[in-house]
């Protein structure tokens, strides 16, 4: 059962992504609410998702995607977008290949902001991926060359938020930066440790990391 407050932004972000496709910031759903912060609007996103109202979409901004409403509304969701499905490459062998979204640029150099959406898609061999939820990501830099990731690959991440010590992984960096590193947790600090001796190792405390995906394959074109 949803509080007024929850259901009332439950109603305004399924009515904002029906009329123009995307979810509304959170500076606007705290307006629509008349809330003073928009710490407010994250306690009640957050009670949503583990409610199973809404999800947060993985590397892109202003990303709630609604799964469900309440009983009495159930029947005013939104129709899937089936544009991006038709944007969808038709893989060469539908027995070896699946096709996953680029979602746009990770840094294996100077961090890039975490905006990034789909930016179309691509096909790959299915022994590259593993059981769940996959992206690929265009590697930017040189700071993963000793592991083997050169600028201009095409990164396949497993969407997960665990990863085990020594894993190469998508670090969300204090909500602002994407960064592909291999992660390394000492107690409560975690470092991003780059492949390449020119750059440093960076050293957060675990509250600043998010884990978003990690490593499993790479393309390269010649």
């Amino acid at each position: 059962m949803l509080t007024k407050k929850q259901y009332e932004l439950l109603m305004f972000i399924n009515e904002r992504i029906k009329e123009s496709g995307v979810s509304p910031s959170f500076d606007e759903m705290k307006d629509a609410l008349n809330l003073r912060s928009k710490s407010g609007i994250h306690r009640l996103i957050t009670a949503l998702e583990e409610r199973g109202f809404v999800r947060r979409m993985p590397h892109r901004a202003r990303a709630l995607d609604i799964l469900k409403l309440p009983e009495s509304m159930s029947t005013s969701l939104s129709k899937p977008n089936t544009a991006s499905r038709e944007r969808a490459p038709r893989p060469a062998n539908d027995d070896n290949s699946l096709a996953i979204s680029v979602m746009g640029q990770i840094a294996a150099g100077t961090p890039i902001e975490a905006l990034q959406d789909e930016s179309h898609r691509i096909s790959v061999p299915t022994e590259l991926v593993r059981g769940g939820e996959h992206y690929a990501l265009e590697v930017r830099g040189d700071s993963m060359i000793d592991a083997g990731i050169f600028d201009g690959d095409t990164a396949i991440i497993q969407n997960t938020s665990t990863a085990e010590n020594g894993e190469i992984v998508v670090a969300l960096v204090e909500g602002l930066e994407a960064t592909l590193k291999r992660l390394r947790r000492k107690g409560d600090m975690i470092a991003l440790e780059a492949a390449n001796p020119a750059y440093e190792t960076r050293i957060f405390r675990s509250e600043q990391i998010r884990v978003q995906g990690r490593l499993v394959g790479l393309i390269r074109k010649y």
